[in-house]
C-alpha cells in the first residue's frame, strides 16, 4: 500500500507539474500575470512568495492535482492586484489559445522525452535481426547447444533476416519435418545445427525456446523512434475512445485508486517499467485534456476557437456556467470511478 501511495504521488506530481508548467511558462513568455503555481489541492502546507513578482508557489495537502492561477480568470483573490494589460481575459484570442493548449502539449512532450530515454538507456527487443538474447532452459535450443549472441542465418536452407520471419519459418518447418536445420553464426564461425522441435503442450505449438536480444538506440534514433511510438499510442487511445463512444467495446475506466495500484506495480517492476508508465499516464493526461469537454482545457480551447472564427466572445457568465456544470459532472464521474476502483480492490481478489 505504501509503495503504491509513493508511486502514485510521483506519477501525479511529474505529470501535473509538467502540465501546469506548460501553462505557466507560456503565460510568462506572452506577458500574462501569474498569481499562483500550485501542486496538490486543499489547504497549503508549503508556500513561498517571490518578492519581485509577488507570485506564490505552493504545495497543498492532497496530491491529486494542481493549478496555475492566472490573473483575469475570475480566480483573483481580494488582496491581489491585476496589472493593467496583463490579465488573461485582456489578451487576444491567439495568446489565450496558446496558453490553454501548451499544458497538454507539455504532457505529450514529456511522454516523447521519457520514451526516448527508455529507448536510449534501456532498449527494446531487436525484431530487425535474428540475434538470440535468451536461451530458455529445457527447450530444444539449450539441448542443441545454442548460445546467447548466436545469429540464425537460415532455416532448412532458406535465409532469414528478421526475428518474426525466423520464428514463423522455424514453426512451419517443425510441423512439416521431423528435423530442422539451422545455420548459425557464432562470432566468425558458421555452424550447422540439426534439431528436433516437438510440439510444446504448454504453449500449444512447436517452441525452439529463444528470445530476441535487446538493442539500445543512439540518441537521434531514440528521439525519432519515440515520436513514432507516441504517435502510435495516441492513435490507439483515440481509436479506443471512438470504440467506447460507438459502444463497440465496454467502458473500462480507472480512477485515482486504480492508477495508484498500477503505479505501485510499475514501481515494483523496476525503474524502466515505472518510467514508461509515467510516459503513458502523461500522454493520456495530455490527450484527455484536449477533449472538448467543459471545465477541461479542450472545452476552453473550443470557446476560444469559436471566438476566433465568429469574431465574438461568448458572454462571460454563460461560459462560466458551462464550465461549472462540466466540472460538477467530471467530479461526479471521478467519485463513481473511484468507488468502482475501491470495490475492485477489496472485493474482486
Amino acid at each position: 500500500m505504501f509503495t503504491a501511495l509513493v508511486a502514485f504521488i510521483i506519477v501525479i506530481a511529474v505529470c501535473v507539474i509538467v502540465h501546469e508548467y506548460g501553462h505557466y511558462i507560456t503565460a510568462k513568455i506572452l506577458g500574462v500575470q501569474v498569481h499562483e503555481f500550485s501542486f496538490g489541492m486543499g489547504p497549503a502546507i508549503l508556500q513561498h512568495r517571490n518578492p519581485k513578482t509577488n507570485m506564490l508557489w505552493s504545495w497543498r495537502l492532497f496530491p491529486v492535482g494542481g493549478f496555475c492561477r492566472l490573473a483575469g480568470m475570475n480566480e483573483d483573490e481580494e488582496d491581489e492586484i491585476v496589472i493593467p494589460g496583463m490579465g488573461f481575459d485582456e489578451q487576444p484570442a491567439w495568446k489565450r489559445f496558446l496558453i490553454l493548449l501548451n499544458g497538454s502539449l507539455f504532457n505529450i512532450l514529456l511522454a516523447v522525452i521519457l520514451m526516448a530515454a527508455f529507448l536510449y538507456g534501456h532498449g527494446v527487443l531487436d525484431m530487425d535481426s535474428t540475434k538470440i538474447g535468451e536461451i530458455m532452459p529445457g527447450f530444444p535450443s539449450e539441448i542443441a547447444g545454442m548460445r546467447v549472441g548466436d545469429e540464425v542465418l537460415s532455416v532448412n536452407g532458406e535465409k532469414v533476416l528478421r526475428w518474426r520471419e525466423m520464428s514463423e519459418k522455424v514453426r512451419a518447418e517443425s510441423l512439416k519435418n521431423e528435423n530442422v536445420n539451422l545455420e548459425i553464426k557464432r562470432g566468425e564461425e558458421i555452424l550447422s545445427l540439426n534439431l528436433q522441435i516437438p510440439n510444446n503442450e504448454e504453449y500449444g505449438r512447436p517452441m525452439l525456446g529463444v528470445a530476441p536480444s535487446y538493442v539500445r538506440y543512439g540518441l537521434f534514433r531514440a528521439c525519432r523512434s519515440a515520436l513514432g511510438y507516441t504517435y502510435r499510442m495516441t492513435s490507439m487511445m483515440l481509436r479506443g475512445f471512438y470504440e467506447l463512444i460507438t459502444r463497440r467495446q465496454e467502458a473500462d475506466v480507472t480512477g485515482p485508486v486504480g492508477i495508484a495500484s498500477m503505479s505501485g506495480k510499475a514501481l515494483r517492476s523496476g525503474f524502466w517499467d515505472f518510467l514508461t508508465f509515467i510516459a503513458i499516464i502523461a500522454l493520456n493526461l495530455g490527450i484527455l485534456n484536449l477533449f472538448p469537454i467543459p471545465a477541461l482545457d479542450g472545452g476552453r480551447l473550443l470557446f476560444v476557437l469559436l471566438e476566433m472564427i465568429v469574431r465574438r466572445r461568448l458572454p462571460e457568465k454563460v461560459e462560466e456556467w458551462i464550465h461549472t456544470a462540466g466540472f460538477v459532472l467530471l467530479i461526479s464521474l471521478m467519485i463513481l470511478v473511484t468507488c468502482k476502483d475501491v470495490y475492485n480492490l477489496f472485493f474482486t481478489h
